[in-house]
């Protein structure tokens, strides 16, 4: 009992600590932290019902419906989820719109696999508007933005998924991402002109200051013509012997750095698509999990409202509306407590509900409406086949014949003198039988 106990604290610890991340917006962490307290105590209601909202926030709507089917499961009453599930079952243009959703996703997915990114933009920004909390649906069109090089737009649309989920790790990564871009290009802008400033020094005559470069020199005209005659001779040979050879170096080696740097973003942009690829896949298997939740759902809802509805006509001494209702029950889908429920009441259906459908049936046939009566004996032929010593497959076998089909007449009088020979309907069906094969 202590370790019992001790469970249930550690799962209401955890869905404590899911709550208090729910209530900061992040929602990545709230999930993992009571997805821990549903691992601990699977029926922790509240953490299921909390799980289900978060995910409805998220956008991932097939997995919240998931929860709170489960919850309602584990708990029929009293049980907030009963709520949700009504609020949104009542709403029909929801549930398309939600469907609509995850066909244009699946559309969007499609296109980048075919590296249609312009079609999966426009068909993301459908399903955005349509679903304003779809946080992968922010993430893979930041991912095609990124892409494009259009690295402002992505980190638009990935802080709109961070004010949704702020803890979301996928999220945060593409954002850093985005902005370490953005700011290397800010870097490598260009820069303000740097004025060259000339040394000047200054010296008073009279009552006036005379200015002039420090480089000034006041040398005679020989003295003149012979540094120009020497400065041109010296800059003849450092033009020969030092820029020609260095811009031959420079021009080599800015040819290899472009290469190098061709080769390095061809490396990235191969990382990039393939990273992209892998996301695709992983976004696509996603889809398929919600989506074959959200059918499973859908079936276990279906089942249950069929046993509701089985179980009210039932009370209301409806045998035969019970037993047309409860053979779309499927038992698998049930929990523990409904499917006892279950049993139960097909039991105490089953065999009342053949008696009254005979009945009505034989009814049906003594008053010459044989369709009708064929749709009765069907029934009951099927739940047991010898059902009153054989009459069941023998007044089967005179409706079909009746109404003109020749086949079926065949299949139960051949029954009918299987089941029963030496009988008079035995013999009476072997007399149809013979008549039937002798006609053309």
């Amino acid at each position: 009992m202590d370790s019992y106990n001790k469970i249930i604290c550690v799962s209401n610890a955890l869905y404590n600590d899911g709550l208090e991340k729910a209530k900061i917006r992040d929602l990545s962490g709230a999930v993992q932290s009571l997805k821990k307290s549903l691992r601990f105590y699977k029926a922790n209601i509240q953490a299921r019902n909390l799980l289900g909202l978060i995910y409805y926030e998220m956008g991932e709507v097939a997995d919240a419906l998931s929860e709170w089917v489960l919850s309602r499961s584990l708990k029929p009453e009293d049980n907030p989820a009963e709520r949700y599930l009504e609020e949104i079952q009542s709403n029909r243009s929801q549930l398309n719109s939600i469907n609509q959703t995850i066909k244009k996703y699946n559309q969007a997915l499609l296109y980048c696999h075919q590296d249609s990114s312009d079609l999966a933009i426009i068909q993301l920004k459908k399903v955005l508007s349509m679903n304003p909390g779809l946080v992968k649906g922010y993430q893979l069109l930041a991912l095609l933005y990124m892409e494009e090089g259009k690295y402002e737009l992505a980190r638009k649309e990935l802080r709109t998924a961070a004010e949704i989920d702020t803890g979301n790790v996928t999220t945060l990564r593409y954002l850093r991402e985005a902005n370490l871009y953005l700011q290397g290009d800010s870097q490598h802008g260009r820069g303000g002109r740097r004025e060259k400033e000339e040394k000047v020094s200054s010296y008073r005559s009279g009552n006036e200051t005379i200015i002039q470069p420090t480089n000034l020199k006041d040398n005679s005209a020989v003295m003149t013509i012979l540094n120009l005659i020497i400065g041109v001779g010296i800059g003849v040979l450092i033009t020969w012997f030092l820029v020609i050879p260095g811009i031959r170096q420079n021009v080599i080696s800015d040819a290899k750095k472009a290469e190098l740097a061709a080769n390095d973003s061809l490396t990235t942009r191969n990382q990039e698509i393939k990273s992209l690829e892998n996301k695709i896949e992983e976004l696509n298997r996603q889809i398929e999990k919600q989506e074959g939740d959200s059918d499973n759902a859908q079936k276990i809802v279906d089942s249950y409202e069929q046993l509701l509805v089985a179980y009210d006509a039932f009370v209301q001494q409806n045998i035969q509306g019970a037993g047309d209702t409860i053979v779309n029950v499927d038992s698998k889908l049930l929990g523990t407590q409904a499917k006892t429920i279950y049993e139960t009441l097909n039991t105490q259906v089953n065999e009342q509900y053949i008696s009254a459908v005979y009945a009505q049936a034989e009814q049906d046939y003594r008053g010459n409406r044989f369709p009708e009566a064929i749709t009765g004996l069907e029934k009951v032929v099927q739940a047991e086949e010898d059902y009153n010593d054989g009459y069941a497959i023998y007044y089967l076998a005179q409706s079909y014949r009746q109404t003109g089909d020749m086949e079926n007449a065949k299949k139960y009088y051949q029954k009918m003198v299987e089941l029963h020979p030496g009988t008079s309907r035995a013999r009476k069906s072997q007399q149809y039988l013979d008549e039937m094969e002798q006609q053309p």
